[in-house]
């Protein structure tokens, strides 16, 4: 895209304000742990393995001052509570903390965020198997280039679909309240020279009984040991409209994203965020004051709405219990 999500300097972390975005090019550089949680729970950074490349280099910050780490771990982890790579890349920081000290810190959050970068290149390869020529692909928020290290999950997909050589096009839903999907999924999309058409949320199921989408493809910010997958509100709501008129639902994501110790979705804690994201929007508000709000920032997908789960190492269709945790054993290969 020409942008990073996440620049590591050394001495700085600088993530690109996605907040800002698509209208101004911004990075809000921190500096410590805490300067790095704000980032996070503020939105500046967003997407379960952006997140956890982030929450990492959080902790490589507070790696010259060893008595403020058990304090930077503890406030990292409190900054957003739904997506597992948060907890998962802190948990591997924190490993390295022990068995190297806190010299290897750096270290750690680099492999972290490579790893991430070749990850997301294996879904796409993966998922672009499952992409026809010509392929209408609806999305839903953005699991793109911006949600991760680079390349994407979702988005990944229809990069690796494209580089293919395929003719693909998007459908992005503007995915309200935040607006992730109308300002960058399409955002990215245009930038690539992808063909995208946004749309509202509630648009999606006349497009699909009208013929103009040939699979969904999303991406996750937690799956449970059954298969149950937590992404951005509306996203069940997708789910049960593409069984509806026979579309394939697909979901890719890391085994990061993956939560054994989460028996089911309802187990999942979804994040409730700030009443004003739906009462407006940058300054304009357009509800009445006074009105109550909820603000569900996640939901969850049943696995039997899910066609298939595209991960690193291949795709499990008809995810179960027993699908899952084969998965989270292979090395290779698709199941």
């Amino acid at each position: 895209m020409g942008v990073d999500t996440l620049r590591w300097t050394g001495k700085t972390l600088q993530l690109l304000d996605q907040r800002a975005l698509p209208q101004k090019i911004e990075y809000v550089i921190c500096r410590t742990a805490t300067d790095t949680a704000h980032a996070i729970r503020g939105m500046v950074v967003r997407g379960a393995p952006a997140i956890g490349c982030a929450a990492a280099f959080g902790i490589a910050l507070e790696a010259t001052r060893p008595v403020a780490l058990d304090a930077a771990f503890e406030t990292l982890a409190h900054s957003r509570p739904t997506a597992v790579n948060l907890a998962w890349a802190l948990a591997r920081m924190r490993r390295a903390l022990t068995l190297g000290g806190a010299t290897t810190l750096e270290n750690e959050a680099l492999a972290i965020f490579r790893e991430d970068l070749a990850i997301n290149r294996a879904i796409g390869a993966h998922g672009a198997e499952l992409v026809a020529d010509g392929a209408r692909i609806m999305t839903h928020c953005n699991a793109g280039a911006l949600a991760t290290a680079g390349h994407g999950t979702a988005l990944g997909v229809v990069r690796s679909a494209r580089d293919q050589g395929k003719s693909i096009s998007v459908v992005a839903s503007e995915t309200r309240p935040y607006l992730q999907g109308a300002r960058l999924t399409a955002w990215e999309m245009v930038q690539e020279r992808i063909p995208v058409t946004l749309v509202t949320d509630s648009m999606a199921g006349y497009l699909m009984s009208c013929g103009e989408i040939d699979l969904l493809i999303v991406g996750a910010d937690r799956i449970a040991a059954n298969g149950d997958v937590a992404n951005k509100i509306g996203t069940y709501t997708l789910a049960v409209l593409a069984q509806r008129h026979g579309l394939p639902f697909y979901v890719a994501a890391p085994r990061s994203t993956f939560d054994p110790a989460i028996a089911q979705g309802a187990s999942i804690p979804i994040e409730e965020r700030p009443a004003d994201e739906v009462t407006g929007y940058r300054g304009s508000r357009w509800a009445p004051e006074g009105v109550a709000v909820r603000n569900p920032a996640f939901d969850v997908t049943p696995a039997e709405l899910v066609t298939g789960l595209i991960t690193e190492v291949g795709v499990l269709r008809a995810p179960s219990r027993a699908g899952v945790a084969a998965l989270l054993f292979r090395t290779s290969g698709s199941p």
